[in-house]
């Protein structure tokens, strides 16, 4: 039977190793830089990054860092390559946090740590997977790497940098959305527009990444008396604090942090706080971003006022993300993340986003875009997965689309998104404070990946 379990549990005998490996990589603060030299994302996600190729070469596995945007630990012979892509660098902290960050702390069944589920807890159990898989002398048809990428988390540049000088892999999976399996992903879309300083705002910041929905915004502002009162005294939803100095009045805007995919799910603090200001005063005291953002973006999360809204059955909804601002007295600048529908137009949504943009006087530009991701169900290598997932959970393994954007993006139609988190899990703070895995689920996780790896590595995949 193709259901049934063939060598997952076997990861159960090194629990124990990997949660202090785990604990090792957690206590790394792995969110990328600025360059360093020769190091693309900064000194701390290096680190990470040969934390990690450190412990797998200690394990015996041939190893390769290819300029510190990626690495892979790779077991096994043959000229075709399957892969497990994980990430080694996290998002920042943010605040809220109950426990250290980079501490990993165990509360009753839980894990706390920024990286134990995004996406360093899965880097180390695909590492162990692989330790498994050699300790048994396990032989196959094709070599097995686990490809660890230190910038997923600000562009995903570092797979295409790594895929430069290394093959592509001819089956991969990446452990970093949720289970069954994702076989649509939604094109993704960053952009930025740039706009004429303010007349009332000496400086307004908020946002820490695009792909996040913004916790914190500060805005100080030229005002009178009476405009500040109106602001304080404002009925709009927000949560904010007010300061009155010699410089004006100093807002502070306070939302829920959640992933961009997501934006419906959190508050965002830019959006409701430029919603304040739109609601006292005049549009030529705001300039023309604020303006911009009024009436094209509001506090809407899927493009309706800019007309792009769209959405389709394979994947559902666009999404639409302020997640940055920065204005000073040298300019204005707000940065958004869109998701868009597997069959949508993606340069049509940009026409348009651009039009609205540029009628408003702002000058509009494409940070980035990934094209959307679909594999048919019928694919070998997806029943290969489905038959690993059941063989451990006895419970059937769904398809599923999402607005995330992973890893699979960077094989070229050759990989799925797949765990590591279950269907019936709560939040887990990814992207937000306390993030966490549940222990039990982990080690469940462990056993599906490596046996989805096993299966990889020894089965015909046609």
């Amino acid at each position: 039977m193709k259901t049934e379990l063939r060598f997952g549990n076997r990861i159960d005998a090194y629990r124990d190793d990997m949660l202090r490996d785990l604990a090792e990589l957690v206590a790394i603060p792995s969110v990328c830089g600025k360059p360093e030299g020769n190091l693309p994302y900064g000194a701390k996600s290096a680190e990470a990054l040969d934390c990690i190729l450190r412990m797998a070469e200690r394990m015996g596995f041939s190893t390769c860092n290819v300029g510190h945007y990626a690495g892979h630990a790779e077991y096994g012979e043959g000229d075709e390559i399957a892969a497990v892509l994980a990430h080694v660098d996290v998002v920042p902290v943010g605040s809220g946090w109950d426990s250290d960050p980079f501490t990993l702390t165990q509360k009753g069944g839980l894990l706390f740590g920024r990286g134990v589920a995004d996406d360093k807890g899965e880097a180390i159990a695909a590492l162990y997977a692989l330790k498994a898989l050699k300790d048994a002398g396990v032989t196959g048809k094709r070599r097995l790497r686990v490809i660890f990428g230190a910038g997923e988390e600000v562009g995903m540049e570092d797979l295409p940098h790594y895929f430069k000088q290394e093959p592509l892999p001819d089956y991969a999976f990446t452990p970093d959305a949720e289970y069954g399996i994702c076989n649509r992903e939604k094109g993704i879309m960053r952009v930025r527009v740039n706009g004429p300083a303010s007349p009332a705002i000496q400086r307004f910041v908020g946002g820490s990444v695009v792909n996040a929905v913004p916790e914190n915004a500060e805005v100080t502002l030229h005002c009178s008396l009476e405009e500040a009162q109106a602001l304080s005294q404002s009925k709009l939803p927000g949560t904010f604090t007010f300061e009155v100095s010699e410089k004006g009045i100093e807002i502070t805007s306070k939302g829920v942090a959640v992933h961009a995919m997501q934006p419906e799910k959190g508050f965002n603090a830019i959006s409701h706080v430029v919603a304040l200001l739109g609601s006292v005063l005049p549009e030529e005291e705001l300039g023309s971003l604020l303006t911009f953002l009024l009436r094209s973006v509001g506090c809407e999360t899927d493009g309706a006022s800019l007309g792009i809204r769209c959405e389709d059955e394979p994947s559902g909804a666009l999404t639409c993300n302020l997640g940055l601002i920065h204005m000073d007295e040298n300019g204005a600048e707000a940065s958004f993340d869109i998701r868009y529908p597997v069959t949508a137009d993606g340069k049509k949504i940009m026409d348009t986003f651009r039009k609205a943009a540029e009628d408003t006087g702002l000058a509009f530009a494409v940070v980035e875009e990934e094209a959307p991701l679909y594999l048919p169900a019928e694919s070998p290598f997806i029943h290969l997965l489905q038959d690993s997932y059941t063989a451990v959970t006895g419970q059937p393994c769904e398809l599923y689309a999402t607005g995330g954007g992973t890893y699979a993006r960077a094989v070229s139609g050759r990989g799925v998104a797949f765990g590591p988190l279950f269907p019936d899990e709560p939040d887990r703070g990814l992207h937000n404070a306390n993030e966490h895995i549940d222990l039990n689920r982990y080690m469940e996780h462990a056993r599906i990946c490596l046996e989805a790896m096993y299966r990889m590595m020894t089965e015909d995949i046609q």
